[in-house]
């Protein structure tokens, strides 16, 4: 159904309607054999077909009436909500600057305004919008999190590089709904800024001082053009010089001096400036096909003056280039600089700061020579422009693009700089360069964890079976007791890798942060020695936070460790750490000004120490797996890593400060969690359960693609008196099924070829819908049961003993038992 003004609703009514209709005849059939068996059995008792027919006219005649009032009531409560009022829903989502679009569990469009339709179309329901992978991912963990915490939001991004930053909410009576918001980013357009002040206070300014401007496109024709400059051009301040071409304005006279046109040479001699206009945001090298100019018109009798201290600069157009968004500074022919205005020192990383004395003090050592020659250059050749690459001293690693352009008529000013400010750009670029690449790092990691997760398995499982024919004093039991702990080993390693690429298994509980510190700060002090000096502070009014305790000590420790060992590779191994919480508030985040964290509340754990620190070509690759800065055999390089996995499955994030000399800082921000007033917040007591004994046996289907692993579990299946039949993918496993096998369990992995294990589950279930499955896989149980969605089914996390395998199919089997 679609409503008034494009918005598009589907009614429940509707098919509640549909579904009332065949109740209701049924309800007549059953009336009308009421009234024939009444008619018989008056027929039947008094033997009088008259009584009988007037008996049956009275019913009917009452029958009648009856359902003309019933009908008259259904009418009207139909009519009451056959024609609902949208009006009040088309007036609340009617935006001309946003979507909105409501969606309920199922993820179906339940409404939308006609903005939606405009940008999406109307046959899409969020989060399944036409943007960038990355994006649509964005919006998936948006959506999870409207329906765990209440709201969430997300960045999107599509082919033509539009930007939305997308709100879901949820909502309804029974929170079934999620309301969705998605408004464009739009950037600063400092083009635009210019043309506005052209028109008003400056642009006056500018003309009482003797400076006419107007901003010409690339093609002539005048953008935007000050009161002055019309007045000047045309004598009428009051002209619109929209469109108009500015060498129409202009005309040549004797001995090459230009005048105004309107003069007929009878006016003084004109100077003009020419500056170009280049969006800082999208050009980083000025395209003059592309850039509009600002040109700027003075009286070459009156000129535009020297400054009071003597320099030669010129203290009118210093006023207008100081106002400008861009980065322009004035040299003299010895290279020295005149003025530079807040852009320019922000570009060149000096904010704040005097302008040096020379333009070559603000690159690196390599550059000066090239800068200065340059600036010679365009001073004393003719009028040009041109620019030049070169490195910051503030910032080295990045060239920027330094615009030159030879000027004349400005008293000792020869040539204009122009620097654009990239700072920004470059870093958004090496962050979505991090990023991607650790996502990139963070699939590999979890594929490889799971592979080598099925060889452990098969060697854990081998070890296990050969220890049963061995006993404690044999010459092989000892070696193969270091053949299993070895595998041990190498089993936690994949767990690491596992939390870094967030596929780890996962039991978050609502806790207070300074409630885990305290729990680990006793360990903490015997881990560092007695040399560091350990300081916990904690702020007041803390809020929750929805996390795996147990991961979060081992962030801590992590942190703990990196830190002691910085310092103790300095001097006599003394210094200072500093454990900290602190409160985060969203005006905080807000003021951070941060690309990264979204606006919002959280709990921020500060571990700071007073060790080498971490050199700046290394500090973007310390939470990249295996890298490390330690000695040889000191490490494994994945600590780090294990934390930034931790941290970004449990919804935070982590960052990173360092100084060479002075320490590191490490900040780690939670989200706090919101809950029900009156709520206490406890740590449950950990109880281990114990599994179920079973002994009575049972048939068991192992579906395997993995050998090895498929042998060591059938041969320990077997040894425990299970009737184990094997198949090596899902296709053979559904045929045993479909052949009419008859099993108490299915065990089965989740990753194989051509049918995987839960699409193999789901069509077992339709021969047998009550048969228990467990399934086992080297990834995530969290993840895993996410994308799997079956009753009834239970899961192991490869690398498994032998004993765990036998243990849980017992516990599996003597919670379902059926025969």
């Amino acid at each position: 159904m679609r409503g008034s003004d494009g918005v598009t609703i589907r009614s429940e009514k509707s098919r509640a309607a549909i579904s009332v209709a065949p109740d209701r005849r049924l309800d007549l059939v059953i009336i009308a054999l009421a009234l024939a068996v009444s008619v018989l059995v008056v027929w039947l008792v008094t033997g009088d077909l008259l009584l009988a027919a007037v008996f049956l006219t009275a019913l009917l005649a009452f029958s009648g009436v009856a359902w003309a009032l019933s009908r008259r009531r259904l009418v009207a409560t139909e009519a009451e909500f056959a024609q609902p009022d949208w009006s009040v829903t088309i007036a609340g989502i009617e935006r001309p600057d946003m979507a909105i679009a409501i969606t309920d569990r199922a993820g179906r469009l339940t409404c939308a305004n006609p903005c939606f339709e405009n940008w999406f179309g109307s046959n899409v329901a969020p989060p399944r919008l036409p943007v960038d992978d990355a994006s649509l991912e964005r919006l998936a963990d948006a959506v999870r999190g409207a329906w765990r915490d209440g709201t969430g939001m997300a960045e999107a991004t599509d082919d033509q590089g539009r930007h939305w930053q997308a709100e879901v909410r949820r909502a309804g009576r029974g929170d079934d709904y999620l309301v969705w918001r998605l408004s464009p980013i739009t950037q600063e357009d400092p083009v635009a800024e210019l043309v506005g002040r052209l028109d008003g206070k400056l642009g006056r300014s500018l003309a009482r001082s003797g400076i006419f401007a107007a901003l010409v496109d690339p093609d002539g024709s005048i953008r935007a053009a000050s009161a002055g400059f019309a007045r000047a051009a045309t004598g009428d301040p009051m002209t619109d010089m929209t469109g108009t071409d500015f060498v129409a304005l202009l005309g040549q006279e004797e001995g090459e001096r230009i005048g105004w046109a309107r003069d007929a040479g009878r006016g003084g001699a004109l100077v003009l400036y020419h500056v170009p206009v280049a969006d800082p945001d999208t050009a980083d090298q000025p395209d003059p096909a592309t850039t509009p100019s600002l040109m700027l018109v003075v009286d070459a009798a009156q000129g535009i003056g020297a400054s009071a201290g003597g320099t030669g600069s010129a203290p009118h157009l210093e006023a207008l280039l100081s106002q400008l968004p861009l980065g322009l500074a004035m040299a003299d022919r010895d290279g020295r600089l005149l003025f530079a205005n807040p852009a320019f020192m922000r570009a060149a990383g000096h904010e704040g700061h005097d302008p040096p004395t020379y333009p070559t003090d603000l690159v690196v050592k390599e550059d000066k020579r090239a800068l200065s020659e340059a600036i010679r250059r365009f001073a004393q050749g003719p009028s040009a422009a041109g620019d030049l690459a070169i490195r910051l001293a503030a910032l080295p690693d990045d060239p920027v693009s330094l615009s030159l352009a030879g000027v004349r008529g400005l008293g000792d000013a020869a040539v204009l700089l122009g620097l654009t400010d990239s700072s920004e750009e470059a870093r958004l670029k090496r962050q979505v360069a991090q990023a991607t690449k650790m996502q990139a790092v963070g699939q590999l990691a979890g594929g490889v964890a799971h592979d080598f997760n099925n060889v452990l398995t098969a060697i854990l499982g081998t070890c296990d079976l050969m220890l049963m024919r061995h006993t404690p004093g044999d010459s092989d039991y000892d070696d193969i007791q270091q053949i299993r702990a070895n595998s041990n080993r190498a089993a936690s390693l994949t767990r690491q890798l596992l939390a870094f690429s967030r596929q780890q298994t996962l039991r978050p509980e609502v806790l207070q942060l300074p409630d885990v510190v305290a729990d680990v700060s006793q360990m903490l002090r015997r881990l560092i020695g007695e040399k560091i000096q350990l300081v916990v502070t904690h702020d007041r009014d803390l809020g929750p936070v929805r996390a795996d305790p147990t991961q979060l000590e081992q962030v801590i420790v992590n942190l703990v460790v990196n830190a002691r060992d910085a310092m103790q590779s300095r001097g006599d191994g003394s210094g200072k750490l500093t454990l900290a919480t602190h409160k985060v508030t969203t005006t905080d985040v807000r003021a951070m000004r941060s690309e990264i964290i979204p606006a919002g509340e959280y709990t921020a754990f500060i571990a700071e120490d007073t060790g080498g620190g971490i050199a700046p070509e290394h500090l973007g690759k310390i939470f990249e797996p295996f890298f490390t800065t330690k000695e040889q055999g000191k490490g494994t390089g994945l600590g780090l890593s294990t934390v930034y996995g931790i941290v970004k499955q449990s919804g935070g994030f982590i960052f990173a400060e360092s100084e060479l000399g002075k320490g590191t800082r490490f900040v780690v921000y939670l989200p706090v969690h919101h809950v029900a007033p009156g709520t206490v917040i406890e740590a449950p007591a950990k109880v281990e359960a114990a599994p179920i004994q079973w002994a009575g046996g049972g048939a068991i289907l192992l579906v395997e693609d993995e050998d090895p692993v498929r042998v060591v579990a059938e041969r320990a299946l077997a040894r425990q008196g299970y009737k184990v039949t094997c198949a090596r993918d899902g296709e053979e496993g559904l045929d045993l099924v479909r052949e009419g096998g008859k099993f108490d369990l299915v065990i089965s992995d989740v990753v194989m070829p051509t049918i995987d294990g839960p699409a193999m589950a789901r069509e077992i279930r339709r021969f047998d819908p009550g048969l228990p499955v467990l399934f086992m896989s080297g990834y995530a149980e969290e993840q895993l049961r996410k994308q799997i969605g079956i009753p009834n089914a239970w899961f192991m996390p490869k690398p498994f003993s032998v004993q765990e395998l036998s243990e849980k199919v017992g516990d599996v089997l003597a919670k379902t038992a059926r025969r």
